[in-house]
């Protein structure tokens, strides 16, 4: 994907967030991106892309950041700022300088997604975590996109690279970030109307239960692993056994004395 069709996809992707499916997909990922960031304690975070989710907003670090590609320029909903535009592939930070990074639909638009994937690492603090949203191409979305090359009739952005989830596993691996959560939602069918959307409402939840591989949408959060580095307990959490107690060195130098004078006596 070179960089203008990069470009065409994202604006085709804002454009895609303010329908009725786009909606959907922004509420499901808002409410999970709020659960797992509170829950994330640190100082620095930064937030690529899509503006029309603010995975940040439920985070408790004191230095958030909204960032977007060069692409996006403008696409900012009313009442968010945007700190930083920049090339993705080149982010502006100190290398192990941010506490989590949060990438909501940037890796499959992005024309080079591996490079985007190594300056995430690059800039993450060890044991920072980093949390990717992306769409499912193994699921009926997925099926309706796989379709519309034969009929025309697009569902999602066209130009988008569709990533699953094992090959995203995959990328973390041989960067050495460990996957810690990973998330399935938005089982419904390829409905472009609010009202037959609401209308298959039941399908998440059967969907969550029988089918939990095959959502529309998937969320994976990592963690930033350092070879030779580990997380060190309390040292009171387990008590050490008490160890015999030496005799001073002046006491055993007693012993020897008395030793010798009662030998002494003897010999008289």
């Amino acid at each position: 994907m070179d960089s203008a069709t990069s470009e065409k996809s994202i604006i085709a992707l804002d454009s895609w967030l303010q329908t009725p499916a786009g909606a959907y997909v922004r509420a499901w990922e808002q409410q999970l991106l709020d659960e797992l960031t509170a829950d994330i304690f640190g100082f620095n975070a930064l937030q690529i892309g899509t503006p029309q989710i603010d995975a940040l907003a439920a985070s408790r670090m004191p230095h958030r950041w909204l960032a977007e590609t060069r692409a996006q320029g403008g696409a900012a909903p009313a009442g968010r700022a945007v700190t930083l535009t920049f090339d993705a592939g080149e982010l502006p930070f100190a290398s192990q300088s941010l506490d989590l990074v949060v990438l909501p639909h940037v890796l499959e638009f992005a024309a080079e997604p591996h490079q985007v994937l190594r300056e995430v690492e690059r800039v993450l603090i060890p044991e920072g975590q980093l949390i990717i949203c992306g769409f499912n191409p193994a699921s009926l979305w997925g099926l309706r996109q796989v379709t519309a090359r034969v009929t025309g009739a697009h569902y999602l952005p066209e130009a988008g690279e569709f990533i699953s989830m094992p090959r995203i596993k995959d990328w973390l691996k041989l960067l050495n970030m460990g996957v810690s959560h990973s998330h399935f939602g938005c089982y419904a069918p390829a409905c472009r109307t609010e009202p037959w959307l609401a209308r298959y409402a039941f399908m998440d939840r059967a969907g969550t239960r029988w089918w939990p591989y095959f959502g529309a949408v998937y969320l994976v959060q990592a963690i930033k692993r350092v070879k030779g580095m580990r997380l060190i307990g309390p040292a009171w959490s387990k008590k050490s056994a008490k160890a015999p107690v030496a005799v001073p060195a002046a006491n055993k130098h007693r012993e020897g004395t008395d030793s010798e004078r009662q030998e002494t006596i003897a010999s008289q």
